[in-house]
């Protein structure tokens, strides 16, 4: 199993398809506004963003493996469902760590801009 390729071709597919079975069933996952564990939950998680927003995309830039250690530099892209479907962009990262098995156990993400700068790009002037 090349995770690289893989999660290479999850990024490109995002929200759709998704590669489950490289995650850990009690995956642990955080970014800005959620925390959870379990596969399920960070089923539940991607069922949420492919239902209510819109025109999704998800692009990778950059993506390189150290031992067990993966960081993936993207942006992420999505009209929201509010009057005039505002384009909303976060830039930022991930940090996927792998157990023996090159399964993820732990992914948290990262972003390159606050909440309120997300939330601001919901209301544009």
């Amino acid at each position: 199993m090349d995770i690289l390729a893989i999660l290479k071709q999850d990024y490109e597919n995002f929200p759709e398809n998704q590669t489950y079975d490289i995650y850990a069933e009690d995956v642990y996952f955080q970014d800005p506004l959620n925390q959870f564990r379990g596969l399920d939950r960070y089923r539940q998680n991607i069922d949420f963003i492919r239902t209510w927003f819109r025109d999704i995309r998800l692009d990778l830039h950059q993506i390189d493996r150290t031992n067990n250690l993966i960081k993936a530099r993207w942006t992420l892209n999505w009209n929201t469902p509010l009057p005039g479907y505002p384009r909303i962009a976060i830039p930022g990262w991930s940090e996927l760590e792998l157990d023996s098995a090159d399964r993820i156990v732990r992914h948290i993400d990262y972003w390159n801009c606050s909440r309120w700068d997300v939330v601001k790009q919901h209301f544009p002037r």
